[in-house]
């Protein structure tokens, strides 16, 4: 699987997830995680032609597996029983997490977009 998954610069594609998340955060304290996909460069969000999810998830450091914060998807894209592209409702590929941790580590992030494929991106968390 890792071989699907694509990275790049955030600032040149509009398919990676950007993680916005505190470099460093107190131990056992809230930390708000916003995941985006297109924030530099819009990705299109057409009944054709868009993002269908967001995963999230924490790999605390030392622990052998990473922790699932989330899986949200996006399921408006402009269609309506008119057909495609004729209603005014779209979602947008954004999302906010909080979770809690003592340990330090890695935050991934996943997308979908369904004729690009599979984007992946990290962030890493200290705790002070």
């Amino acid at each position: 699987m890792k071989d699907l998954y694509k990275t790049a610069d955030w600032k040149a594609e509009k398919h990676v997830p950007v993680i916005d998340a505190p470099g460093k955060a107190s131990a056992d304290a809230p930390v708000e995680v916003s995941v985006t996909v297109g924030k530099e460069i819009a990705h299109p969000n057409t009944t054709e032609h868009f993002i269908a999810w967001i995963e999230l998830y924490f790999h605390a450091d030392g622990e052998p597996n990473p922790h699932f914060l989330g899986r949200y998807t996006f399921d408006a894209h402009g269609a309506s029983g008119e057909g495609p592209n004729t209603s005014t409702i779209y979602s947008a590929p954004k999302v906010t997490a909080v979770f809690r941790t003592g340990k330090p580590g890695t935050l991934h992030a996943a997308s979908y977009c369904n004729i690009h494929g599979l984007w992946a991106s990290e962030a890493k968390l200290a705790i002070e």
